[in-house]
């Protein structure tokens, strides 16, 4: 069933199209090589070495799917339980046998989106398993490390991928990063784009995270005008359990208006 020859940086964890020498998604100064250099692994060298999928509830209508032991920087992914279809936020490394049977019994994938390059994993092998579409915002067109017609790429500040699902192009750390808000759970589902921080109370924005490069205030500042029209009362961050649980909307923005003042402070 599987296609093994399709490379995986083992520091990212995005699966290529076909060899290559180089990852450009580590090479970005947004990421990194990791220290032993340029590393390849295979999915099939990944299940050999007892890697597994988890799949563990995160909230309402929310089932996180993550992988045991971790894979490359460790995200997990996250299953939406819309009545419209369930949509795949986020993206793992890691796909089995095994994995595709869980999530067909808690009813399968409609569509995906994922919030920027460095959780592309394995997203063309996730769209072939469940016949579904990738959404990923044109900006970010040129990271898209194995091509396949599965992707959608969409333009603009917003697009409504399902009733009441709308992905926002927030902008942060990638120009095509994008969040993704669910209406009828009053909820945002953020990856990196919006962090949630350590102390679930606030959010911070960075363009680096391995790097300590921050955002640029304008950037910040226009991602808040997208999503002021969104009510939302819970983020949903890139880790188990990073999740601002109220007042989330309220959270992102006093959390801005922290990291702006700083940003900008003159002495």
């Amino acid at each position: 069933m599987w296609i093994m020859e399709h490379p995986i940086c083992v520091t990212c964890g995005v699966q290529y199209g076909e060899p290559r020498p180089d990852c450009p998604i580590c090479e970005d100064e947004r990421q990194y090589v990791g220290w032993a250099g340029q590393r390849w692994t295979t999915l099939e060298e990944l299940r050999a070495a007892g890697h597994r999928g988890h799949v563990e509830e995160e909230g309402l209508d929310v089932v996180g799917i993550g992988t045991e032991p971790s894979i490359a920087i460790g995200q997990r992914a996250l299953l939406l339980r819309a009545p419209s279809g369930n949509v795949l936020w986020d993206m793992v490394t890691h796909i089995d046998d095994e994995l595709i049977r869980q999530v067909d019994d808690l009813g399968g994938i409609t569509a995906i989106a994922i919030s920027h390059p460095h959780y592309y994993g394995s997203m063309i092998e996730w769209a072939h398993a469940f016949d579904a579409p990738v959404y990923i915002h044109e900006a970010d067109r040129r990271w898209v490390a194995r091509p396949d017609d599965a992707v959608v790429f969409w333009e603009g500040d917003t697009r409504e991928i399902a009733d009441g699902l709308t992905l926002i192009n927030a902008g942060v750390h990638f120009d095509g990063g994008q969040v993704l808000h669910w209406r009828d759970a009053r909820a945002l589902f953020s990856g990196d784009i919006v962090q949630v921080a350590n102390d679930r109370d606030w959010v911070s924005f960075m363009y680096s995270y391995p790097n300590f490069i921050p955002e640029r205030p304008r950037t910040i500042r226009r991602a808040l005008r997208l999503l002021e029209p969104y009510e939302f009362d819970r983020v949903y961050g890139a880790w188990w359990q990073k999740i601002v649980y109220t007042d989330g909307k309220d959270a992102v923005r006093r959390s801005a208006d922290r990291y702006l003042a700083r940003a900008l402070d003159d002495e």
